[in-house]
């Protein structure tokens, strides 16, 4: 835990500083980054906790949509477009689909990426659809987690594992996961924790939306499997701020953090695809002002 912080996201604030002061300049596929390899950050979840960032606006309800998506293992970007959601619009067009030679998928269709491999691992993929193909068979990961945490024998495996980095299909997706591997624990019998790793992570726009979106998913879990959500470990590969953004991240310095919200989940359901946006309820969640970046797709 972070108990030597007067803030857990303090954290964070530490990251951008250690880029700003150490970072190094790199140019990739996207744009000039300054970039720093391997970082960590652990957030409690005890009682309620959600970390959601403070020291800038973390649009949850975008973020906590797009996870239900993955979860229900979706690929169209019509179905997010429709609740109002348009963070894979620019991975969407049909001149980045085309960039990544994907440009006869339909419109909106993204590929076998997150949550087809969460629920249909290396299914073939039906890419006029966006499910798997008639008669494919998959793995669906999230389903063995959930039957593990659910008894009492299984779910101190060091096991429960869910991966959406998959080579053999990684042509086929809009955009390859940056968030590639997640694993779940549970201590004292029923105390849930996950730890993620990522390998590319957008710190100042993507950061916020990854330590939420794990955060809502692992209390999700508690819920449904009967456990208590205990904390969310967050791994970082190449952590960088790209050079648009440099100039706009460093008002968070000037920020002091608010006080973490608190999250109740209003209905137990039989199906984890049955949850919806409205059974989540966050409260007392203050923040500073939006801060305003460009997306670099």
């Amino acid at each position: 835990m972070t108990d030597n912080l007067p803030h857990e996201e303090y954290q964070y604030i530490n990251l951008i500083k250690k880029i700003i002061a150490e970072g190094y300049w790199e140019t990739g596929r996207n744009g000039r980054t300054k970039s720093i390899f391997g970082y960590s950050m652990r957030f409690s979840l005890q009682n309620g906790k959600l970390p959601l960032l403070t020291t800038k606006k973390t649009a949850w309800k975008t973020c906590l949509k797009e996870l239900l998506w993955f979860i229900r293992g979706e690929t169209d970007n019509k179905l997010l477009q429709e609740q109002g959601v348009h963070i894979w619009d620019g991975n969407a067009t049909k001149d980045f689909m085309a960039s990544r030679g994907l440009d006869h998928y339909p419109a909106g269709v993204l590929g076998p990426l997150y949550g087809y491999q969460w629920r249909n691992f290396n299914a073939s993929y039906d890419s006029a659809t966006g499910k798997p193909s008639e008669h494919a068979s998959g793995i669906d990961q999230l389903q063995q987690i959930i039957t593990a945490l659910k008894d009492p024998v299984q779910r101190t495996s060091r096991r429960l594992i869910m991966t959406a980095w998959n080579p053999c299909q990684l042509d086929e997706m809009a955009l390859p996961p940056c968030h590639i591997l997640c694993q779940f624990n549970v201590h004292d019998g029923n105390k849930l924790s996950c730890a993620l790793f990522q390998r590319s992570q957008d710190v100042c726009l993507g950061e916020s939306f990854n330590i939420a979106s794990y955060s809502f998913l692992t209390h999700l879990l508690a819920k449904h499997c009967g456990l208590e959500a205990y904390e969310f470990i967050h791994f970082m590969g190449n952590c960088h701020i790209y050079e648009e953004h440099l100039e706009p991240i460093k008002l968070i310095l000037e920020r002091t953090p608010f006080e973490f919200p608190t999250l109740d989940i209003s209905a137990l359901k039989d199906n984890i695809n049955a949850y919806e946006a409205s059974d989540f309820i966050v409260t007392n969640y203050k923040s500073h002002d939006v801060i305003k970046m460009p997306m670099i797709a």
